[in-house]
C-alpha cells in the first residue's frame, strides 16, 4: 500500500514507499520498497538533510570557502562540516 502519492524516495526516486516507524522526536519515517533505504521527509536539524553533504563538498571545492563560512551559510555546526570533510577524504 502506497501511503505517499506525491512524494518519492530521495535516493532512487521511487514512489513505492511504506511507513517505517517514528524517529525519537515522533517524526514519521518511511522505507523505500525498491532500494530498501529508510528516511524522513522532513528533518528538524539541517545537517541531516541529504543534500547538505553535497553542498559542503561543493562549497569547499568550487568556492574555496572555509569551515566557518560554510557553517554560517548552511546554518549547521562547524564540527559537522569538519566531520563531513574528514569522511569524504577517507
Amino acid at each position: 500500500m502506497n501511503y505517499l502519492r506525491n512524494n518519492k524516495c530521495p535516493y532512487c526516486g521511487s514512489k513505492n514507499l511504506h511507513k517505517n516507524g517514528h524517529s525519537e522526536n515522533m517524526t514519521q519515517r518511511w522505507r523505500c520498497v525498491e532500494c530498501k533505504k529508510s528516511f524522513q521527509l522532513s528533518y528538524l536539524y539541517n545537517a541531516r538533510k541529504p543534500e547538505v553533504k553535497t553542498k559542503i563538498i561543493e562549497l569547499t571545492t568550487t568556492t574555496g570557502k572555509g569551515v566557518r563560512d560554510i557553517s554560517r551559510i548552511l546554518n549547521i555546526n562547524k564540527n559537522t562540516v569538519v566531520s563531513v570533510l574528514k569522511n569524504t577524504n577517507e
